[in-house]
This record gives structure tokens, C-alpha cells and sequence, in this order.
């Protein structure tokens, strides 16, 4: 499982350094993909291929399900990790989360995001009010038994 929040810099390359905690749960490979909210996703190829089989399984018909596609698919990229634990994170992926040097990666449970530093302390302060997350969150049935 992903879990925990880890600061990175991006090379010139344009390359990621993998947590070396996430590396062994890759060992099946990856793919990085835009994210919902202005960052990247990276998923093992088993959730890809769920979640793929999913929206595929959508009607071509409806305009928000190829939207949905355009950007699952067309934005998505075969992640490939190096000897050195890194991966390449291609040139219209780092725009679009506006990555530059420093990032942050978090862990999301079965994958996880990779954010812009900024990008990722303007969520952090959306989150931190706890009067407005008990409300945001009271729907969830987060019980433990």
C-alpha cells in the first residue's frame, strides 16, 4: 500500500526519484497519468488495467465518459523505472501539474499523486480546517467494525 507523504525534486532530465518504498510495489510496472486536481497518478499495471476495464465498459456515446477517456488514456504514459529507482515523467505530464524542481509524492493507498509543491500546500490548507472536513466528510461510513 502507498502510504505517506515524501519531498522530491525533479532532475533536468525531467526524472523522479521513486520513493524506496513504493519501488518494490512498481515491480509489476506503472503508469502516470494527469490526476483530478492538478497533478499526476501513478498506478500499479493491475490498477490501471481495473480501472481501465471499467471506464471502457462506459458508453462511447456520452460526451463526459470520452472526456473521461481523453484524459485516462490520452494523457497516460507506460511509467518505466530505472536502475536508480527513477522514472521519467514526460514533458506535457509536468505541465500539466505544473511541475518544476520541487514535489511532493503522497501515497493514496493503491497509487499515488505527485504534486507540485505549491500545488500540494494550497490542498494541505483546503484540508486543515476541521469544522468543514466534519461536514465534507460526514457521509463517508469510515467505521472501523
Amino acid at each position: 500500500m502507498f502510504l505517506g507523504q515524501y519531498e522530491h525534486s525533479i532532475d533536468e532530465k525531467g526524472r523522479l526519484t521513486i520513493p524506496a518504498k513504493y519501488r518494490e510495489l512498481l515491480s509489476d510496472g506503472a503508469f502516470i497519468t494527469e490526476g483530478f486536481d492538478q497533478n499526476l497518478m501513478v498506478l500499479t499495471s493491475s490498477a490501471f488495467t481495473t480501472i481501465s476495464d471499467r471506464v471502457n465498459r462506459m458508453s462511447m456515446t456520452d460526451p463526459t465518459v470520452r472526456e473521461l477517456k481523453r484524459m485516462m488514456f490520452g494523457r497516460a504514459n507506460q511509467a518505466e523505472i530505472d536502475k536508480a529507482g527513477r522514472m521519467l515523467i514526460p514533458a506535457y505530464l509536468r505541465e500539466s501539474a505544473q511541475l518544476k524542481t520541487n514535489i511532493v509524492v503522497v501515497g493514496m493507498g493503491d497509487y499515488f499523486e505527485i504534486w507540485s509543491s505549491e500545488n500540494w500546500e494550497h490542498q494541505n490548507q483546503h484540508t486543515s480546517d476541521s469544522e468543514a472536513n466534519s461536514r465534507r466528510f460526514a457521509a463517508f461510513d469510515l467505521s472501523v467494525r
